[in-house]
């Protein structure tokens, strides 16, 4: 156990232009409270594979084995991470030590020609190697044509602007992020398209010994966030917690302030046999504990319902 905390610190994170934006927001808000702070751009397997989809080739784990392989060897302190790419088991010795605020947590539709997802002719393709949007999308467009669409999001946009794609759908938050806002045609809504768990925040990871560091990235964390994603993130842990599930799930605060949270889930059958299956609880929400309460109340109905359970990747 560490109780000192280093006089400089170093962030491990992937190097595309939007890992880079999340780990330079991190490290400005760290240098804000007086921390000297660099950061370790990697590769990642997840980074380098990019000709199959993620649930082939062994999940979101590809995105943050090597950068947990810098924490181990002492090459960085911590490691940046979008929280939806991050396993919903982490390895033994390593630990979520805080959750920031989300931001925008819905996907985006992305085309030249059509400004929205009804507006795209019988047969249109569209580009997403996400199971859950791509479940969602056939049962909202049973007539489109989805192909796969790995890469960065500037290697994305590239491959729709050679006309590859009629559409792609992304996430909001990084387009946001990178100043893209002008690509968004529009926004889908929650009841088109759930988002998945922890999309729009930011994970940071550290070894479970760091206590000094843990206690000092408290202060960049934001609880109605972190028991939000955390609610999230036990529906997917309970239903196998790898991209191999075709899932959705997203939690929203009561508007009456009340430390209510309503959670909210879909599953989807990705051979399309069976019909989406949706599942909804409200509850209070004070701790980490009842937000995974929450989440394995809403799996179970979800199981109940006909869902698979995905065994967890070794």
């Amino acid at each position: 156990m560490s109780t000192t905390l280093p006089s400089s610190l170093t962030i491990a994170t992937r190097k595309s232009r939007l890992a880079l934006w999340q780990a330079e927001h991190i490290q400005q808000r760290l240098k804000a409270l007086g921390h000297t702070v660099s950061l370790l751009g990697m590769s990642t397997t997840g980074d380098q594979i990019l000709d199959r989809s993620l649930s082939k080739v062994g999940g979101k784990g590809l995105f943050v084995k090597e950068l947990e392989t810098a924490l181990l060897e002492g090459q960085a302190h911590l490691a940046v991470h979008s929280l939806k790419d991050v396993p919903m088991e982490l390895p033994e010795g390593f630990v979520l030590a805080c959750v920031t605020e989300r931001g925008n947590p819905y996907d985006a539709f992305v085309s030249h020609h059509y400004a929205q997802l009804d507006d795209l002719p019988q047969g249109a393709v569209v580009g997403t190697s996400s199971l859950r949007r791509q479940v969602i999308l056939q049962h909202l467009r049973p007539d489109l044509k989805i192909e796969p669409l790995r890469g960065n999001i500037d290697t994305r946009l590239r491959k729709l602007d050679e006309g590859h794609f009629d559409a792609i759908i992304l996430a909001a938050a990084g387009l946001e992020r990178l100043g893209l806002h002008d690509r968004i045609r529009c926004l889908f809504t929650p009841e088109q398209m759930l988002p998945a768990a922890g999309q729009g925040a930011l994970g940071l990871e550290v070894r479970t010994q760091e206590s000094a560091l843990i206690a000092t990235l408290q202060a960049l964390a934001h609880p109605p966030t972190w028991l939000a994603t955390a609610a999230e993130r036990a529906v997917s842990r309970a239903l196998g917690g790898s991209c191999s599930v075709p899932l959705a799930a997203h939690a929203v605060w009561s508007e009456d302030n009340t430390g209510s949270l309503w959670l909210r889930a879909i599953w989807g059958d990705p051979e399309g046999r069976q019909p989406l299956l949706e599942a909804d609880i409200r509850g209070p929400v004070q701790h980490i504990e009842q937000a995974d309460q929450l989440g394995q109340q809403v799996a179970q109905m979800l199981l109940d319902a006909g869902a698979k359970r995905t065994a967890l990747p070794a």
